[in-house]
């Protein structure tokens, strides 16, 4: 009986072109060193015209409690999504997640979107861009309205950067509440390759920092 070979490793390379046709890793666990892929049969995607804004989250947006910054501190969005939260107990970021998207992000494949509250990170999210297509991958609060004024932020970006496509994954109730839909896995597929083939503009992630207002605007 001749040996098992091993899997092959998992590179930045092989991880975009999972992207580009549907499917996405995760872990079990965070201790858990093995990754495996996903391809829902419902995908969950955020219309980049319907973001979803209440009154109160607007109100909050106008008052710009947060500076919400873009691509600033990759390692510290993804210990803020890899760290355990009352609605979270559980994580399935793992070191050779931390580690792929570490070098996307310094392929300038993956990006960071940050909210600060009086010099410290109170929220973020991160994500992988191809194309015109934003892959979002995780996020975190650890102040009202943090996470949601960071999503705002990034939807604003992209829809003036020319994406076409913003992926969340899977519809939870949370992101309901925001807009996120569910899609049939061949219609998904066919929005995302259109998306990924057309190119997006720089300018979503070179930008000076948006106010509130003006995401609000960009959205509307």
């Amino acid at each position: 009986m001749s040996p098992q070979r091993p899997p092959p490793a998992i590179t930045p390379q092989i991880l975009l072109r999972a992207y580009s046709i549907g499917l996405f890793p995760m872990a079990e666990g965070a201790d858990d060193p093995s990754l495996f892929w996903l391809d829902p049969e419902l995908r969950g995607i955020f219309p980049l015209d319907g973001m979803v804004v209440s009154r109160s989250l607007a109100k909050s947006m106008r008052r710009d409690r947060f500076v919400v910054t873009v691509d600033r501190d990759f390692d510290a969005v993804l210990e803020g999504c890899a760290a355990a939260a009352p609605d979270r107990p559980e994580t399935w970021i793992n070191d050779q997640i931390r580690g792929l998207y570490r070098d996307l992000f310094d392929l300038g494949y993956a990006h960071t979107v940050e909210a600060y509250r009086d010099g410290a990170l109170v929220g973020g999210l991160y994500g992988v861009a191809l194309g015109a297509a934003f892959f979002g991958e995780s996020m975190f609060h650890r102040d009202t309205d943090a996470s949601k004024v960071c999503l705002l932020h990034l939807a604003a970006r992209l829809r003036a950067g020319g994406f076409e496509l913003l992926d969340t994954q899977f519809v939870t109730p949370h992101l309901a509440t925001l807009g996120a839909v569910e899609i049939p896995r061949a219609r998904y597929r066919k929005r995302l390759a259109e998306a990924v083939k057309r190119p997006a503009r720089a300018e979503a992630w070179a930008s000076a920092p948006l106010a509130g207002s003006d995401v609000l605007d960009i959205l509307s």
